[in-house]
């Protein structure tokens, strides 16, 4: 008897086990693909039975940190997740809970990296999907940067220069017009 993990070709030639990538496991049947895209729509957004697809199956609202993760302002669901519960993130101005549901039309603020991203939902998604996808589920009102010459021309404290003396600290306030 032939081991059951030796393959035998046609002609009978015992062969070492062969992985085949783009066949469906034995015991399985393949699933043909199902719907037609409306033009324009990438291909990928056709459906496989029992799948779930990038468009017309969206929830009408999600958890506010499985959203931020899918559309990839955190680099993983538990960093997005430790952002809700540390504040750093506002729905519709309220501080947000991981859980939180956001639907269309709400905004998003997320302060990361320390800059404050503003966004608006526009679809939203539970799955964590390609930039180019991801762009499309949301609008990002952020406001550009101020200009380096503004940034150079704020004064910064020297670094290791300790606490500010209630003195250093007057004049600070002076100079901001407090």
């Amino acid at each position: 008897p032939v081991p059951s993990r030796i393959r035998l070709h046609a002609n009978h030639i015992a062969t070492s086990p062969v992985r085949q990538y783009n066949r469906p496991s034995p015991g399985r049947a393949v699933l043909p693909r199902t719907g037609d895209a409306p033009a324009g729509t990438p291909s990928r957004a056709l459906s496989y039975p029992g799948r779930v697809a990038i468009s017309g199956t969206d929830p009408a609202s999600v958890r506010v940190d499985s959203w931020t993760w899918a559309i990839r302002l955190f680099k993983t669901r538990s960093a997005a997740a430790a952002a809700c519960r540390s504040g750093h993130v506002r729905v519709n101005g309220a501080t947000a809970k991981p859980a939180q549901p956001v639907k269309v039309g709400d905004e998003v603020r997320i302060r990361a990296a320390g800059v404050e991203r503003i966004v608006e939902v526009v679809r939203p998604i539970t799955k964590r999907v390609g930039a180019v996808v991801a762009v499309e589920c949301y609008a990002d009102n952020t406001p550009p940067p101020p200009p380096r010459e503004v940034l150079a021309s704020i004064p910064q404290r020297d670094r290791g220069a300790g606490r500010p003396t209630k003195r250093e600290r007057r004049e600070m306030d002076r100079l901001r017009g407090l």
